[in-house]
């Protein structure tokens, strides 16, 4: 939460809120999801993470946390948490259609997107991933501890959200 009763050394007693609304629109909702997950974890409402709602995939559990249709522009927004145990990956894929947004809310998150270097993100650090770019690398690195975090997908309803790098 920002409080408007700090002050920077200047004196300015809102340089937090300054600095948060120069961010893109994006990084709101990012940060307003990562509230909601918080809240869902807090809640207790993380333990859904159980395989029947699990991907395919062995070693990785994720939960819809909340799906809106945009009629309006023709799109809709997905909110998911992932969760993947020391060691997990996945193979190389891409979103086609589908604007994606990731927040690490535990653990390290090693990531190479299109033509990017491979980064280790940290909790607290973001991601973006553009609609079709290759997603070449996902994965969590630890050889101990789980990673989690937040998914928010503004897409095509009519596309894939996932399709495998063939």
């Amino acid at each position: 939460m920002i409080s408007s009763r700090a002050a920077d050394s200047n004196g300015d007693p809102m340089p937090n809120i300054r600095s948060y609304l120069t961010h893109a629109a994006v990084a709101g909702l990012v940060a307003a999801s990562a509230g909601l997950s918080t809240y869902l974890v807090l809640a207790g409402r993380m333990q859904l993470l159980e395989p029947a709602t699990a991907q395919a995939q062995t070693g990785q559990r994720s939960i819809d946390v909340m799906t809106q249709p945009m009629p309006d522009i023709g799109r809709e927004m997905r909110i998911s948490v992932t969760e993947r145990d020391p060691g997990n990956g996945s193979a190389p894929h891409r979103h086609p259609g589908h604007h994606t947004f990731g927040y690490i809310l535990e653990g390290t998150y090693e990531v190479k997107i299109g033509d990017g270097p491979v980064r280790q993100l940290k909790t607290g650090e973001s991601f973006y991933e553009s609609p079709g770019a290759l997603h070449a690398v996902s994965r969590n690195p630890s050889p101990d501890k789980t990673l989690r975090y937040l998914v928010i997908q503004v897409g095509d309803p009519t596309k894939p959200r996932t399709v495998p790098e063939q």
